[in-house]
């Protein structure tokens, strides 16, 4: 039975979930959408292309470039460790739509992006839903969750599609300040939570002489090739991620590499796992924090952005874990939008609070364990650009944070 005959049995209105962040299977997504006349395509981070069109609903817990202004989108606010147990009961996949290295030794990877769809292929099996996978020769093979036995698939559709790259971020001036006053708070023997970037990326060109460091994290890129290559991390403890993207060298690396270990969301994203790792030092970004130490990481003037993500989960573990800190990391004035990040309050939803600092290009903040005067004077002083402090004085003051002026 061919892709079409089994789309043709699904039930009006199925759900589809597909391979999300820069692993979509391009091809195969093309042919599902021609054939269904309305469904539900659930992704995370969907990437400019997805089907956008009436009779498409646009799901997703975090919003990507593809998704972000369409009228379609329905967005489900997540932790992203929480969105497995939204398959299994509230949110039920009809159709899992993957992206996979061709068969070997009875099994396929799903490359550069595990995720939620271990979870979601589980889901969709106990309903007698749909497994597709689009088998294409250019996908690495990565261990660990990523491998999944062949007989989970139903249909196979072969294609030679080429596999987005990131270049390297431009790290300029400010991001460099940044990223090295956090580098200065990781010892040797961390763990690191690493993202993609100016910052993050800075931040790893700051720790090359570190020894012994880990990485857990929910997703990364070359500049962990960085560290591995500078000595910086520990042999003998396996690279664990959820998904990674970055250059044609990183996808080369880590193809068939066992010190990559691919692992599925509720494990990487686990606050009691991550929790367990030494000194795990989670690094985030935010839009704004306010002088409540609270910070909006997904919202623009109420409109949904991207969505929690893992921000909550890696800053609740890396709390909790011995030695660990949560820092957010950002400019003291968003360039494009013209204003200060750090503001009196947030009117915003809130993202993520109680971390253990903020640091901008200005300096470091610390946040945990400091009153709550303490914690604003801290933000003002050391993280907020100095053209803003006068003010933001006033408002700490009428907030009841500070002494009056």
């Amino acid at each position: 039975m061919d892709l079409a005959q089994h789309l043709s049995r699904l039930p009006a209105d199925p759900r589809v979930v597909v391979s999300g962040n820069h692993a979509t299977p391009w091809h195969t997504l093309g042919l599902l959408d021609a054939a269904l006349p309305s469904y539900r395509l659930w992704a995370l981070n969907a990437q400019p292309g997805v089907p956008d069109r009436e009779g498409v609903v646009l799901e997703t817990s975090f919003v990507g470039p593809g998704m972000r202004r369409s009228p379609r989108l329905s967005y489900v606010p997540s932790r992203l460790s929480l969105v497995p147990t939204m398959f299994s009961s509230v949110m039920p996949p009809d159709v899992v739509l993957l992206h996979t290295t061709p068969p070997r030794g009875g099994k396929v990877s799903l490359g550069t992006e595990v995720n939620v769809l271990p979870a979601a292929v589980e889901a969709v099996r106990r309903r007698g839903g749909l497994v597709v996978a689009q088998v294409n020769p250019r996908v690495p093979w990565t261990h660990g969750d990523a491998e999944l036995g062949v007989d989970v698939v139903d249909v196979v559709v072969e294609a030679d599609e080429v596999l987005p790259h990131a270049g390297g971020a431009a790290v300029d001036e400010e991001s460099t300040r940044i990223g090295s006053l956090v580098a200065e708070r990781v010892a040797d023997g961390s763990t690191l939570q690493a993202g993609i970037g100016a910052v993050p990326d800075a931040t790893m060109g700051g720790l090359v002489g570190r020894r012994g460091l880990r990485i857990w994290t929910e997703m990364f890129s070359d500049s962990v090739l960085t560290l591995e290559r500078a000595g910086a991390l520990d042999p003998d403890v396996p690279i664990t991620a959820s998904f990674l993207f970055g250059s044609e060298e990183l996808l080369e690396w880590v193809d068939g590499n066992p010190r990559v270990q691919m692992a599925r969301t509720e494990v990487t994203n686990d606050p009691g796992r991550i929790a367990r790792n030494p000194a795990m030092t989670s690094v985030n970004t935010a839009l704004q924090v306010d002088l409540f130490g609270q910070a909006n990481a997904s919202r623009i003037q109420a409109r949904i952005h991207s969505g929690f993500g893992g921000q909550t989960d890696f800053i609740v573990g890396a709390l909790h874990s011995p030695g660990g800190q949560a820092v957010i990391a950002l400019r003291s004035w968003h360039p494009k939008a013209d204003v200060s990040t750090i503001v009196p309050m947030v009117e915003e939803p809130v993202t993520s609070f109680q971390m253990s600092a903020v640091v901008t290009e200005q300096g470091v903040a610390e946040v945990f364990g400091h009153s709550q005067g303490d914690q604003a004077r801290n933000l003002i002083e050391r993280a907020a650009h100095p053209s803003v402090r006068d003010e933001l004085r006033e408002e700490a003051a009428q907030l009841g944070l500070l002494p009056a002026v």
